[in-house]
């Protein structure tokens, strides 16, 4: 075979032995990335999770019951799922969920009218709540929600008195696990006439949101800012703290002393719309990590199980979630599973994938507002192929589906209930898992970074 035809298979002379080989470093997507910021001269912005591999919550495992304990028969034997979120001020109507996941904070403008209105219609089928994200309270999302949770972010974007008596919780919102640090980012495909309406912005302009709240600044500041919501809404509701997951233990303290009804916490797996590409690879901590700092946190102040934890970022199935519980949450909050559940990466309209040069299974384009299945668009054509009542099938089938994965796993711990799952139940199989959880690694009683015995 000649030099040519070698070059052509693929098997082409080089350092070490000859093949065709990769720097460790400077791989095809290192030299992709540089060479595109070369023709930009910006960094590059993308939308769905991050693109690097880390601890994370399958890298636990449960230790069902053998000897020790009784599991519960499956099928004869009920696992309780009921979640009271926002006791802790006696307000009058703290969140009442069926279930111990709900949908998360995701705009009309990220999202479009249709596939909110399916996530609403969704979550009231299985008992539980929705977010309503930045950008105000969309009325088809308030119609179709038995439960809403009211957004208020640093834009304060539609905020309205009467929409805050409306909602059924509100949520302070600090930041994001995906973009932590920054405001949120509409790109200007997005901002059409409606969108742009709701926002007092601009058509087609880039919307890029304020990072901090403009009426307070640290925790006293806040402290006041929550109880003007508290008299605004005359104490009906529960408030949130939502943030990102980076000093979990010293911001779920000062959310806590600030008054925090419920604290949520998104780890840098979450996703987004629309961010620079480096912040979903190199800020914020894993969720791994997040929930148990946030549980010890409040376990510190005398606070766990007074004040409500809820995580995010990540959580992709009923053993993500049922693994939050045992390590502290109350509940999870879901956004990308969802959004897949909707239909996101659906084998559908392959050509409009290929128009966006990706593919079903590969595609993160939300932030070009050309989704081909209709969920992150505002395009009517696209918008148009999200039926509402099909998707919102889809999404009540997988939260279910969740909820049964959750108490299948309980049972076989000897849980009646899914909020008596404990850390005890699990073991980590990796040592960074088992150091980030807190947890012994499995087959051992050793958690690292700890002495043994304490």
């Amino acid at each position: 075979m000649s030099g040519a035809e070698r070059a052509g298979s693929g098997d082409l002379p080089g350092r070490n032995g000859g093949g065709m080989r990769e720097s460790p470093i400077w791989d095809r997507y290192v030299i992709e990335e540089i060479q595109a910021k070369a023709d930009l001269g910006r960094y590059r912005i993308s939308g769905f999770s991050l693109h690097r591999q880390l601890p994370r919550l399958d890298d636990l495992v449960f230790l069902p019951a053998a000897m020790t304990r009784m599991p519960l028969e499956g099928y004869r034997e009920n696992c309780e799922t009921r979640t009271v979120l926002g006791r802790r001020h006696g307000c009058v109507r703290p969140l009442d969920l069926s279930i111990p996941v709900y949908i998360t904070s995701m705009s009309f403008g990220a999202l479009s009218w249709n596939a909110k209105a399916a996530l609403g219609r969704a979550a009231s089928s299985v008992g539980t709540c929705t977010c309503t994200g930045e950008g105000g309270m969309l009325t088809e999302e308030r119609e179709e929600s038995t439960l809403l949770v009211y957004q208020m972010t640093p834009s304060r974007y539609l905020l309205d008195l009467e929409h805050l008596r409306q909602a059924d919780a509100i949520e302070v919102a600090m930041g994001q696990g995906a973009k932590p640090g920054t405001g949120g980012l509409l790109p200007g495909a997005k901002v059409a006439d409606r969108v742009a309406d709701m926002r007092t912005l601009p058509k087609g302009i880039d919307q890029r949101s304020a990072v901090r709240h403009p009426d307070f600044l640290g925790a006293d500041d806040m402290e006041v800012k929550l109880e003007e919501l508290r008299i605004a809404t005359d104490n009906q509701v529960p408030i949130f703290v939502k943030m990102p997951a980076c000093r979990v233990r010293e911001d779920v303290m000062i959310a806590a002393k600030a008054g925090a009804d419920v604290i949520v916490i998104d780890g840098m797996e979450g996703a987004t719309g629309a961010s620079p590409e480096l912040l979903l690879d190199h800020t914020g901590i894993p969720t791994i990590a997040a929930v148990s700092q946030a549980r010890q946190a409040l376990e510190d102040m005398g606070l766990y199980g007074v004040v409500n934890l809820v995580v995010s970022g990540g959580i992709k199935n009923g053993a993500d979630a049922a693994k939050a519980l045992a390590l502290g949450a109350d509940a999870v909050a879901i956004g990308t599973a969802a959004l897949i559940a909707l239909n996101c990466n659906a084998p559908i309209y392959l050509e409009d994938y290929d128009r966006l040069g990706t593919a079903p299974g590969f595609c993160h384009h939300c932030h070009t507002g050309m989704c081909p299945v209709g969920i992150t668009t505002q395009e009517p054509e696209l918008v148009e192929r999200l039926e509402v009542e099909a998707a919102a099938e889809r999404v009540e089938n997988f939260l279910n589906a969740m909820v049964m994965e959750m108490t299948l796993l309980a049972k076989a711990c000897g849980k009646s209930n899914v909020h008596n799952l404990e850390s005890e139940d699990l073991r980590a199989l990796t040592i960074e898992a088992a150091a980030m959880a807190g947890v012994p690694l499995a087959g051992t009683d050793w958690i690292p970074g700890r002495v043994r015995g304490i």
